[in-house]
């Protein structure tokens, strides 16, 4: 393994700033090789639709094993997922060791029903989508109790956010 390939594992529920987050790392990193792994465009590549504990376990473990194969490849690695079951991300901080800088993003509810830019939550409250994680699913987003990095992307900007992402992967 490349020693000076960095994982950068956002997770957090829909609505928390993944993806927004992931791509400004992206342009501040542009003279490194980047790769950015998108949760949402992997499970569509994929045809993976279905969000049970089964789908989405399968789905992480799909992710890892991408992120590996393409591990000596990059400088830093981003990957942007709700990954809700702390089993897929111990893995992925066991596989990639030092290297793993999980960050996880977070607000409050009304904040997500503010933002909702893919309109999950207006739907969930409507009934139509019946397993959104955080509102109305059997799957609750479990969190972990090593080190990582916590940010409230409810009261942080974006700035002040990458900026401690970049911090926090300096260390």
């Amino acid at each position: 393994m490349n020693l000076n390939t960095k994982i950068i594992w956002l997770t957090g529920l829909s609505g928390t700033g993944k993806t927004t987050l992931s791509d400004i790392l992206k342009k501040k990193l542009s003279n490194k090789k980047t790769l950015l792994v998108d949760g949402d465009k992997f499970r569509k590549k994929r045809k993976k639709n279905k969000f049970n504990r089964e789908e989405i376990t399968k789905n992480n473990y799909e992710i890892i094993k991408f992120v590996k194969k393409n591990f000596k490849k990059y400088n830093y690695i981003i990957v942007s997922v709700i990954s809700p079951l702390k089993i897929t991300r111990k893995y992925s901080k066991k596989i990639f060791k030092n290297n793993y800088y999980e960050i996880y993003l977070y607000c409050s509810k009304s904040k997500l029903f503010q933002r909702d830019p893919k309109g999950l939550y207006l739907k969930a409250k409507k009934g139509i989508i019946k397993n959104l994680i955080g509102y109305n699913s059997e799957i609750k987003y479990e969190k972990t109790n090593y080190k990582k990095l916590n940010l409230n992307t409810g009261i942080v900007s974006k700035k002040k956010c990458l900026n401690r992402i970049i911090k926090y992967i300096q260390t």
